[in-house]
């Protein structure tokens, strides 16, 4: 079956799913749409030359606006939603109306729950409504369950992920690769973790550990919101333990956390010499402009844990990935990874693969499942096996 995907925000991430798709999707179309229309011709036409494809058309599309949204998606069989994080359920209402199934990148575990809340009305409907189907939340947590999936009893599972430089300038050894807005909901909301069988609320940018990396030496991993979504809730009585921290070089927790403290992330309107703004949308537009200069190619550490029982035994399995940027492609790893996450769960939605309704990322496919197809699209993983 041809199938016709729609794809909205034509950054980075969506740039990339567009091209998974081609690729793997068995595409009649892909539409990728955008407020700028300029934007999404650029991408279709680098999507398009590097597959020797016309699969990808562009569109302008306000994807706020319910009857401009619907005309867009009409007759689509797939919905991909690569916009901020907290349009996803305004987004999910038009899809639930036009009969579209529909993921997201996922972001904020709030919002994702406003998504979760409309499963009788995607039932109703007859369509898929995915949440959190990127790196983290996404990628990360099917690889928790790959963990689950692989020991006869889990006990705990502990995730980490990083997107970092490949020639990190200090002092905070950082570059964006995404949406800035983004990254402050990391790094400034409380994050949801499941220890010894209980739901705990944990503050971001705490409890900073060193972890050794291959390849790297010593970094630095530490509590941000958003990593684990719905997941400790899913596995809360059959493991006592799920959590997540963010890899960074060694220093960047320490700068962040100052920010936070002294008020830079706060919401409220405030007066500056008969001026009102407000602090987190200012840091935003200065800082994301000033990290938005700094020129270099990314690369992506991941390393999930699980630790239980294995044949009667005491186990620890542990999955490592470092990923780089594309030189055949020039895709990102941030993009590979997040947007690579995203279609591999649209295509089995596309193909009939997923039951109707809201449905929770990790009850959606098996995390052997998604290792298996993941690699497909040449991500290397690295398992390792122990007694403990």
């Amino acid at each position: 079956m041809k199938i016709r995907y729609v794809i909205l925000g034509a950054g980075m991430q969506g740039t990339a799913a567009a091209y998974d798709l081609a690729k793997f999707g068995d595409p009649e179309s892909i539409t990728l749409a955008d407020a700028s229309l300029e934007q999404a011709t650029k991408a279709c036409a680098r999507v398009n030359g590097l597959l020797g494809t016309n699969f990808c058309e562009p569109k302008q599309v306000n994807a706020l606006d319910p009857a401009d949204l619907s005309a867009l998606i009409e007759g689509a069989n797939v919905l991909l939603s690569c916009v901020p994080y907290w349009m996803h359920p305004k987004i999910a209402d038009v899809a639930i109306a036009t009969k579209t199934n529909m993921l997201d990148l996922g972001g904020n575990t709030e919002i994702t729950r406003e998504t979760l809340a409309k499963d009788q009305r995607a039932k109703d409907a007859g369509i898929s409504l995915i949440p959190d189907c990127g790196l983290a939340p996404g990628f990360v947590n099917s690889l928790g369950f790959w963990l689950i999936e692989h020991l006869d009893k889990c006990d705990s599972v502990k995730l980490f992920c990083g997107v970092l430089p490949q020639h990190p300038i200090p002092p905070l050894n950082y570059k964006t690769t995404f949406n800035v807005e983004g990254l402050v909901t990391e790094y400034d909301y409380s994050a949801v973790a499941l220890r010894n069988g209980e739901i705990q609320m944990i503050p971001t940018l705490t409890e900073l550990e060193s972890l050794e990396i291959e390849g790297f030496g010593t970094m630095e991993a530490f509590v941000t919101s958003g990593g684990t979504s719905m997941a400790p809730y899913t596995v809360q009585g059959t493991v006592a333990n799920y959590e997540y921290k963010t890899i960074r070089f060694p220093g960047h927790c320490a700068f962040m956390k100052m920010f936070k403290d002294f008020g830079f992330w706060n919401e409220q309107e405030i007066e500056v010499k008969g001026t009102k703004i407000v602090p987190k949308n200012v840091w935003c537009k200065v800082f994301g402009d000033e990290l938005g200069k700094i020129k270099d190619v990314d690369q992506c550490v991941i390393r999930a844990i699980g630790v239980g029982t294995k044949n009667g035994i005491p186990t620890k399995l542990q999955i490592d990935i470092h990923d780089k940027q594309c030189d055949e492609t020039g895709f990102t790893s941030m993009e590979r990874l997040t947007g690579f996450s995203l279609t591999t769960y649209a295509i089995d939605v596309a193909n009939g693969k997923m039951l109707p309704g809201a449905l929770r990322y990790e009850q959606a496919m098996t995390g052997t499942r998604f290792v298996e197809e993941i690699q497909r699209r040449g991500i290397k993983l690295k398992f390792s096996e122990e007694a403990v």
